[in-house]
């Protein structure tokens, strides 16, 4: 009930032209957009591009008094960012499958789910990932995330071999596996 007030609060304000009920509105649905544009052969700007065309098309709805939102925000903006991406992926060539006023109805609910679990994965990951201590942050950060090789992190880290900086590149990642899946399992 109080999310149902939360929401309609949102859309009231959005309907006054409240920044802080558009701030909300980003702050709160802006990465599972993102995160679906990305996954979707699109880029950073492609996602504020779309989720900007689904905030004014959800301003211009809330405008009218005849509007009725039947669904969550995050669902209607996910349907209509999903919609303006599957329609610019067909014109630039990119989505093969043709779109028709059928995809309009398409749930998304699935999808939502889908990318909440992979942010509240991401989100365990990071705090992982931060609470694993140096040099094992450092280490497994510049293997996976700078792409550095084993030499490398061996001369970096003051390693005698690389063989030796994949031994603990190896000791670090099970540690992190165990900090995951400890706090990802509490989750669940």
């Amino acid at each position: 009930m109080k999310a149902e007030l939360n929401e309609q609060a949102l859309l009231k304000g959005l309907a006054n032209n409240d920044s802080k009920a558009v701030e909300a509105l980003y702050k709160s649905h802006f990465n599972m957009i993102q995160h679906f544009v990305l996954n979707n052969n699109g880029s950073f700007d492609d996602a504020r591009d779309i989720f900007q065309e689904a905030m004014i098309t959800l301003y211009e709805k809330v405008q009218s008094s005849s509007f009725v939102l039947t669904c969550q925000i995050k669902t209607y903006l996910f349907s209509i960012c999903k919609h303006l991406w599957l329609k610019r992926l067909h014109q630039m060539d990119k989505y093969s499958s043709p779109l028709s006023i059928h995809e309009e109805s398409i749930s998304v609910e699935e999808d939502i789910v889908v990318f909440e679990k992979k942010d509240a994965a991401f989100a365990i990951m990071d705090r992982a990932l931060n609470s694993l201590g140096e040099p094992c942050k450092s280490l497994l950060e510049g293997y996976y995330i700078n792409k550095k090789g084993m030499q490398e992190l061996a001369k970096d880290f003051g390693y005698t071999n690389a063989d030796n900086a994949k031994n603990q590149k190896y000791k670090c990642l099970m540690r992190l596996k165990k900090l995951f899946f400890t706090q990802y399992n509490i989750g669940d």
